[in-house]
């Protein structure tokens, strides 16, 4: 019986999902990214993040879903929209804070050309919790913005290729860390990955960052994002007063990518894959 309950519990606090929890992943991943899918096209200079929360929000409904995040902690909106220097947690219609490479309206939440961003969506399909964020462009990307998210991307699938049973979180915090410091771009330490499930947040907390061979051993059923925030700058951020937007503290760009993910018998298992294939803004 497909009930979410885990296999067991490891000790440390991770739960082991039995194959058939797979499915349920599957479909609340695909419905993630299928609404990433479906805003892509909306995002261009003139548009603002506000607007693009209300669409997203309408896709939820019309799909029956539910988002998980409004509501979660007081937090009232359907995606978190990171633009430029935010790192992660940008408020929809809130004021875009001016970064150092550009100047826009004070007070507006309007994308100008050039603006980069983060769009993070989770919803809850069936009891399971689908979690993807990807970067977009508003019009044409400076070339180090462009160098930027590429190397983010990069940074992800690599994370991700060091996914399997044996491994260690260890060794996907490493691989991250290695390949983004050979670009000479940093990796934000305060923010992280997370085990998820039939619920938003659980144990283990995944470091982008590390030691190989350190951490607990992955295990075939455990569920959980790899989620990097790599800066052109220096590492550390800060939270604003509104208590949710992060931004780099050098006011230097940011940007992430993230999947949500299962552990298999021999390998990996990717939940939130865009079906259409939108997952990396390829420059046209």
């Amino acid at each position: 019986m497909d009930d979410g309950q885990p296999l067991r519990i490891t000790k440390d606090g991770i739960h082991l999902h039995a194959p058939e929890d797979f499915s349920g992943m599957h479909r609340a991943g695909r419905l993630a990214a299928t609404i990433l899918d479906r805003i892509a096209p909306e995002v261009h200079p003139g548009q603002t993040t506000g607007k693009l929360d209300q669409l997203i929000q309408a896709m939820v409904e019309e799909a029956g879903a539910t988002s998980a995040t409004i509501g979660y902690r007081g937090y009232q909106h359907a995606s978190c929209i990171s633009v430029n220097h935010v790192v992660c947690h940008g408020i929809p219609g809130a004021p875009i804070p001016a970064s150092k490479y550009e100047k826009r309206p004070r007070g507006s939440d309007v994308l100008v050309d050039g603006d980069i961003l983060n769009i993070d969506v989770t919803v809850v399909v069936d009891g399971w919790y689908g979690d993807t964020s990807r970067m977009f462009v508003a019009g044409t990307p400076k070339p180090f913005a462009q160098r930027l998210i590429q190397v983010t991307h990069d940074a992800l699938m690599i994370g991700i290729e060091a996914v399997r049973p044996g491994n260690t979180f260890g060794d996907i915090g490493a691989a991250i860390q290695s390949f983004a410091e050979g670009q000479r771009m940093s990796v934000v330490r305060d923010f992280c990955g997370h085990g998820l499930g039939r619920v938003f947040h659980a144990p283990p907390n995944v470091l982008h960052y590390g030691r190989a061979g350190t951490g607990p051993v992955l295990e075939e059923g455990m569920f959980f994002t790899i989620e990097p925030m790599i800066n052109l700058g220096r590492p550390e951020t800060k939270v604003l007063a509104d208590d949710w937007t992060a931004i780099t503290r050098d006011k230097a760009l940011s940007a992430q990518f993230e999947h949500s993910v299962g552990v298999t018998a021999d390998g990996v298992d990717i939940f939130t894959l865009s079906p259409a294939g939108r997952f990396h803004p390829t420059w046209g």
